[in-house]
């Protein structure tokens, strides 16, 4: 009968010196190593992007039609005495009838100014400029002269300026993220540690 072997107790067992370097070896780069920041997602860029360019559609939606109105009631235009005939905010308008001038009796509709329009009351009398050539277009005198701040304009060219600020700071971080890890750096430190340790695990076997 064969004599059995006596095997060393698993608590007693060393591992070989040239693992035991690799391992604390191993185990230093696990300690040094960080997790890479959140990576900025592409859809994310192009979204704030996106946003920006549709406040600048906007502020040029409220700026462009007012600015080119002033100018040219400036240049051209016409005043009149007229009186208020009705207000409404359902859509909101301001409906005046001239008293004075050519246009003596006509009614119109004062245009808005970026959406906005002057605060009147039906029956007050008001100075009005307006085109000859297109008398639909009409100001009211004082607006013509002192334009109201187009409060509206400078809201949606603040929001396209925060887009755009945020989307750039997000672009930057992708780039500075990328640059630093660089693509495959995680997935060859993996698949470096995983090669290790599947050899370590065959020379341990082939010592048993």
């Amino acid at each position: 009968m064969a004599r059995k072997k006596n095997r060393r107790p698993a608590s007693q067992y060393q591992l070989p010196p040239h693992v035991e370097r690799e391992r604390q070896s191993a185990a230093r780069r696990a300690a040094g190593w960080k997790p890479r920041p959140q990576l900025p997602q592409r859809r994310v860029i192009l979204a704030g992007l996106g946003m920006s360019l549709l406040c600048v559609a906007m502020t040029a939606g409220l700026w462009l039609p007012a600015h080119s109105l002033v100018r040219d009631l400036r240049s051209r235009g016409v005043s009149s005495a007229a009186t208020v005939v009705e207000v409404d905010s359902r859509p909101k308008f301001v409906k005046v009838r001239f008293v004075s001038g050519p246009r003596a009796g006509d009614e119109v509709k004062l245009w808005d100014y970026a959406g906005m329009f002057p605060e009147a009351t039906p029956g007050e009398a008001i100075l009005v400029t307006y085109d000859p050539e297109q008398p639909s277009r009409a100001l009211s005198h004082g607006w013509v002269e002192h334009p109201p701040a187009n409060l509206p304009a400078y809201g949606t060219s603040a929001l396209a300026l925060v887009f755009l600020s945020l989307t750039t700071a997000a672009a930057i971080r992708r780039v500075r993220i990328l640059r630093s890890s660089g693509p495959g750096t995680q997935g060859k430190s993996l698949s470096e540690k995983g090669a290790r340790v599947g050899g370590t695990s065959y020379s341990c076997n082939d010592r048993r």
